[in-house]
């Protein structure tokens, strides 16, 4: 006698994953209507003017009234699914049928994926009130605490005075600094620095496609709501970020320096993996790609495509972390790099990683004794950042940032992802942050 297998039980997070997914459909659809009526309007022109002014109107408006329709019944069909599958999402809270089928560990499918579409569309995402755009937040195991003291004493019930907040990188989430192989070993940082230093491990969740300076309030204004609720006086916060996570540490830093908030004080070090401190190649890329695609007529219309990258992937083309590397300009603009240079914190011990796809045991050595920096520019990088934009060097000295030799690392014959999973790199971290001669305290 054969068995059905169970039917799968419908929770608000995939109703909301439901509606997200529909609204994107429907801007796709208008989005792809706008790309062809332009180029229809361009590949018409000339024919149109051959033809005469009347002749010429009348097409156009024809074409006009057809796209228009196309785009009227697209959002209102759009509009009345995402009503109904929001009135569902609130009958199953009201039910509170949600909470029960909640339970359980979140589908690391579903985050790897809308975590990869806010990396590249998340700023969109955020502006349209698309369900799937994420909230920063800080989460245990894929699930959002509540910044209540009760509430952290439940979940931390051992809870130290010493924490380590983990910030992932573009397109990433919490959940995948323990990795995403069923059958590789796990490691994971936060979890190995608690083992070995005594250090709480907190992981923060957010939407890599918004800026990084507005990611960057965000944090520092997390971090202020933290540490008032955390269930022990802190004594020490450590900041680890993995690429973009790291620009969002700076940026917060620096934010909090502004505001004067109370975690500063806190804060005894950073540790940067592979954070493109000064920008990658892959933004890059897609700028030359816009740029490319307007250089005829007939491709220009195409040209939107190029613009589709989200401004978190856009401030990865210099490495800009604060508001005025951005406001009031043009995030497609071709152009120098106009930052405005924010150096390391001065009081807060800083350590770079970098990695490399070849080998760097020799360069290894140099950094740990703290020997001159070897030119850096022409090691390969790790596959996206650059060693140089890695460990904070630029080719102006305004930018350059004033990592001790001592406080630099490079991992040889590793890629960008394999920085958060290295045995070589966790050892540097863990050696580096028990050395209270570098690490610095409390003044």
């Amino acid at each position: 006698m054969s068995t059905l297998p169970p039917r799968p039980r419908l929770s608000r997070s995939h109703v909301s994953t439901l509606r997200g997914v529909g609204k994107m459909a429907v801007d796709a659809t208008t989005g792809i209507t706008d790309l062809v009526s332009a180029l229809h309007a361009h590949v018409a022109r000339a024919p149109v003017q051959l033809a005469g002014p009347v002749v010429g109107a009348t097409i156009n408006g024809i074409t006009k009234l057809v796209y228009d329709s196309v785009r009227g019944v697209t959002r209102a069909v759009g509009s009345g699914l995402d009503a109904g599958l929001a009135q569902l999402e609130r009958a199953l809270a009201i039910s509170g049928l949600d909470q029960k089928f909640a339970q359980g560990p979140p589908n690391r499918g579903r985050e790897a994926l809308v975590a990869a579409l806010n990396g590249i569309l998340g700023d969109y995402l955020a502006q349209t009130g698309n369900p799937l755009a994420i909230a920063m937040r800080v989460r245990n195991d894929g699930v959002p605490l509540a910044l209540a003291p009760a509430a952290l004493a439940a979940t931390f019930p051992t809870a130290g005075a010493r924490v380590a907040i983990l910030l992932h990188g573009l397109c990433m989430n919490d959940l995948q600094w323990r990795g995403d192989e069923a059958d590789q070993p796990v490691h994971d940082h936060g979890a190995a620095l608690a083992r070995d230093l005594g250090l709480t491990p907190l992981y923060v969740h957010y939407n890599s496609g918004l800026h990084i300076s507005t990611n960057g309030r965000a944090l520092a204004e997390l971090l202020e709501s933290l540490v008032s609720a955390w269930p022990v006086q802190l004594e020490s916060v450590t900041l680890v970020g993995h690429s973009m996570g790291g620009l969002v540490a700076r940026s917060a830093v620096h934010q909090a320096d502004v505001a004067a908030l109370a975690w500063r004080r806190r804060l005894r070090s950073i540790v940067f993996l592979g954070s493109p401190h000064h920008g990658a190649p892959l933004e890059r890329g897609g700028q030359w790609l816009d740029a490319l695609l307007r250089t005829t007529g007939y491709t220009a219309p195409f040209s939107r495509l190029g613009r589709v990258r989200s401004a978190g992937i856009t401030d990865l083309r210099h490495g800009s972390v604060r508001d005025e590397d951005w406001r009031g300009k043009s995030r497609f603009a071709h152009g120098e790099d106009t930052r405005v240079p924010l150096p390391l914190p001065a009081d807060v011990a800083c350590l770079a990683i970098a990695a490399t796809a070849g080998d760097a045991s020799a360069t290894n050595g140099q950094l740990r004794r703290g020997a001159p920096m070897p030119d850096l520019f022409d090691l390969p990088g790790d596959g996206l950042v650059p060693v140089a934009s890695a460990l904070g060097q630029h080719v102006d000295p305004r930018f350059t940032l004033d990592f001790a030799p001592a406080d630099c690392w490079l991992a040889g014959r590793t890629g960008h992802l394999e920085l958060l999973s290295s045995p070589a790199v966790y050892a540097a971290m863990r050696t580096w942050l028990s050395d209270p001669e570098r690490v610095r305290q409390l003044p």
